[in-house]
């Protein structure tokens, strides 16, 4: 199965004594002396703030926490936008039309929730250093109904990119047609490296900042593939102005998240360092079955003209391009021969890939035995499928 991005069991065993961190009455009171099994502090403890803050770069007065889930905040985050609008402004599902950007090929779930609402969603195409920002710029600066565009901008969901400094800076600086544009920025990747020397992403909160659009971005995190997927913590970065208007929300929607699974994650993690180190055993298990995967690839296809490959430093994904357009027959071959791969067409809005080409590979699940038979599978399904287009031709 390389259908997800799923941690192997491996993995998840990597954070099973968080489980017994927590062991007597006072291990239980917050920084801000709040027992945590009891209500108080909607948005979350100082200390767990500060673990995500350290992730993702960013100072801890511009973070919100909280549930386990950052796709559950993005959500909420695109509803509440479509409810009451963002900041003051005219709620979208009051507009005659909304519509976000869509960096391709891109995240399935970031997809389904736009149109889940209803949002027309506009292909950008991807480049190795990011969107291709010539079009973003022209787009987002000429039609006030684009709201949003959605960004994974370290080692990116599926193609392992990560933006560079000039698209980084081009994304801050903006100048977007309706005021109430936002950067969807789903930072899921920040610490999820594959080596030593990862790669180095600029801080887009104070880069919007410094280019005098310090609202137009909402950042989000969690630790959903670090700790325990579905139990982890999750959070939002933004502005004071940004948070202050979320909060204004949220003390309606609940009382506080949980706070003993904070509490539980800073007691196990300590510290950034402590959860870099974890990273690291993270990858030991990780960065084998990728060498796997691109060690099969370059053996079996590289020169044949049927197909390119991302080779990331970090991440959960491999993204394949048939080069001769034949994406789902390469889907079927390898289904009806026992390996799942994500459905084609997933990595597009409305799971229409216009080129039939992009194929989605998640290798952290399988043992390394499966894997590497799987992969040798797949390169014979995309040969076998590549002939068959050719002799179709």
């Amino acid at each position: 199965d390389m259908s997800r991005g799923k941690p192997s069991t491996e993995q998840l065993n990597l954070s099973m004594d968080m489980m017994d961190v927590l062991k007597s009455d006072s291990d239980l009171v917050c920084e801000e002396g709040v027992d945590c099994r009891n209500y108080g502090v909607l948005d979350g403890i100082a200390e767990a703030k500060q673990l995500l803050a350290d992730m993702m770069e960013v100072p801890k007065d511009n973070i919100v926490i909280f549930g386990n889930s950052s796709l559950n905040v993005m959500y909420d985050t695109i509803a509440r936008s479509m409810t009451h609008g963002v900041m003051g402004s005219t709620p979208w599902a009051k507009l005659d039309k909304v519509k976000f950007l869509c960096p391709v090929p891109g995240y399935d779930r970031h997809f389904a929730i736009t149109e889940y609402f209803g949002i027309e969603m506009i292909n950008v195409p991807m480049t190795p250093t990011g969107p291709d920002m010539d079009m973003v710029e022209e787009l987002v600066s000429t039609d006030p109904a684009i709201k949003g565009i959605w960004c994974v901008p370290k080692y990116s969901n599926p193609m392992g990119v990560t933006y560079s400094d000039e698209t980084v800076k081009r994304l801050a600086a903006l100048k977007p047609a309706a005021p109430d544009f936002r950067l969807f920025y789903d930072n899921a990747y920040c610490v999820h490296e594959l080596y030593d020397e990862g790669d180095s992403l600029l801080d887009i909160i104070e880069e919007c900042a410094k280019a005098g659009n310090p609202d137009m971005v909402f950042e989000f995190v969690s630790t959903s593939k670090i700790s325990f997927p579905g139990s982890g913590i999750a959070g939002m970065a933004a502005s004071e102005a940004n948070l202050a208007d979320v909060k204004s929300h949220l003390h309606f929607q609940t009382i506080g998240y949980d706070k003993i699974n904070q509490l539980r994650h800073v007691a196990f993690f300590k510290d950034i360092n402590g959860l870099k180190e974890h990273m690291k055993k993270h990858a030991d298990f990780i960065r084998p079955k990728f060498e796997i995967v691109l060690s099969v690839f370059e053996k079996e296809l590289a020169g044949l003209g049927v197909g390119k490959w991302t080779e990331p430093r970090g991440g959960y994904f491999i993204s394949f391009d048939s080069t001769l357009n034949c994406a789902t027959e390469v889907y079927n071959l390898c289904k009806e021969a026992g390996v799942t791969l994500t459905s084609v067409g997933a990595t597009f809005p409305y799971r229409k890939d216009p080129n039939n080409s992009n194929l989605r590979i998640a290798p952290t699940y399988p043992t390394v035995e499966e894997l590497e038979e799987a992969a040798n599978l797949f390169a014979v399904a995309v040969k076998l499928a590549s002939v068959n287009k050719l002799l179709e031709g």
